[in-house]
């Protein structure tokens, strides 16, 4: 991965982005919340995003995508956005992001592992525990800079690891039995309330492109011979 470094407001912050060109990854607004359109590398790549945002508590994962020049017919009509995710002890407001990405350093180049298991298991009663009314550990979203913003923690990214997991690992399969099979992962972002407030419910679809996503069978852990290998900061 890339890593930059700026400074904004006296404090000095890192960012990590994939250092290869997302070929492959739409990612619009739509009426429910965002749809994100991916091949088989883009959701690897995409996957290795979700555990670096849960793993790297003082970076901000940038996954570039409004560069993409593939077009397909599974690309949506809305606006075309940029994805960042990050932790939500950073801080870090989103309106700031278009005058930090101006002001990023050179990057340098970082290589990651990732362990055979990213994504923990998570328990059924810990999914239940989302729809009690004094829980917060939901995931916020923002949109600035024509970009869209997932905060959160740890567990709440982990929270949606299994529907991460799955697009990577069990998409490619069903899609070699039925190429026309709709593979997606949903994470639900936001809160849900019967009376309007600043983060309303919404929902990150994340869809496997059957045009362009390769039949064969893939892992997160993926051999560096078959996808370029990403990093990350420790």
């Amino acid at each position: 991965m890339l890593v930059s470094t700026a400074r904004w407001a006296g404090t000095d912050y890192r960012v990590l982005r994939p250092a290869h060109p997302i070929a492959h990854g739409f990612l619009s607004e739509s009426r429910f919340g965002a749809d994100l359109s991916v091949d088989r590398a883009a959701s690897v790549d995409f996957a290795f995003a979700w555990w670096l945002a849960a793993r790297s508590p003082h970076s901000i994962v940038h996954f570039p995508l409004r560069a993409s020049t593939l077009r397909c017919d599974e690309v949506p009509d809305g606006r075309r956005l940029d994805l960042v995710l990050l932790h939500h002890s950073l801080g870090f407001p989103a309106s700031r992001w278009k005058g930090l990405r101006a002001r990023l350093r050179p990057p340098a180049v970082h290589k990651v592992t990732l362990p055979p298991r990213p994504f923990r298991p998570v328990r059924r009663a810990e999914h239940e525990r989302r729809h009690h009314r004094e829980f917060r550990d939901h995931l916020r979203w923002e949109l600035a800079a024509d970009t869209l913003f997932v905060t959160g923690s740890r567990h709440a990214f982990e929270l949606e690891g299994d529907e991460v997991r799955a697009l990577v690992e069990d998409s490619p399969s069903r899609l070699a039995e039925d190429p026309g099979a709709h593979c997606c992962a949903e994470i639900g972002l936001g809160t849900w309330s019967p009376y309007p407030r600043r983060n309303p419910m919404a929902l990150l679809h994340v869809e496997c492109c059957t045009t362009h996503s390769a039949p064969a069978g893939g892992h997160l852990t993926s051999s560096p011979a078959e996808r370029p290998a990403p990093a990350t900061s420790r």
